[in-house]
């Protein structure tokens, strides 16, 4: 069943305003800039691997063979994320606000991440139930674009 465009645009909103909070008061802090850093690539590591396994977890719903450990993988990698960013934010020299407006963003991220990503199979998968659909004829046609 394709998401409706409503679902779909409050996720992509989501999304581009769960990581722009967090890059936004990335840059703001007073934090070393390998601070800053550390912080950015944990946001690309936990979308990184919350799309994974949100991908693993739909595959072997649909019956697709997925290694036992690739899924494992996948769940140990959001759980080491979000586990260095509670390290990070514990012995962060930061107020307790800004630690929790850094934890919510980080979160509304991952679950914005998840979403999206649902979405898009979602609708290439309504895409592809529609009578008459053929790879073909989707590749012309975006390649005509």
């Amino acid at each position: 069943m394709k998401p409706s465009a409503a679902f779909v645009g409050a996720s992509w909103l989501a999304l581009i305003v769960g990581m722009a909070t967090f890059l936004i008061g990335i840059w703001n802090s007073a934090m070393a800039l390998s601070e800053k850093g550390f912080y950015a690539t944990l946001l690309l590591y936990g979308l990184f691997s919350a799309v994974s396994l949100q991908k693993t977890v739909r595959d072997q719903l649909e019956g697709l063979f997925v290694t036992g450990i690739y899924h494992g993988l996948c769940w140990f990698s959001v759980g080491v994320s979000i586990l260095l960013l509670l390290i990070g934010l514990w012995n962060a020299t930061l107020a307790l606000s800004e630690k929790g407006f850094f934890g919510l963003a980080f979160l509304m991220s991952l679950f914005a991440a998840v979403a999206v990503q649902k979405n898009i199979r979602d609708t290439r998968l309504a895409e592809m139930q529609q009578p008459g659909y053929s790879p073909e004829k989707k590749k012309n046609k975006e390649e005509s674009r």
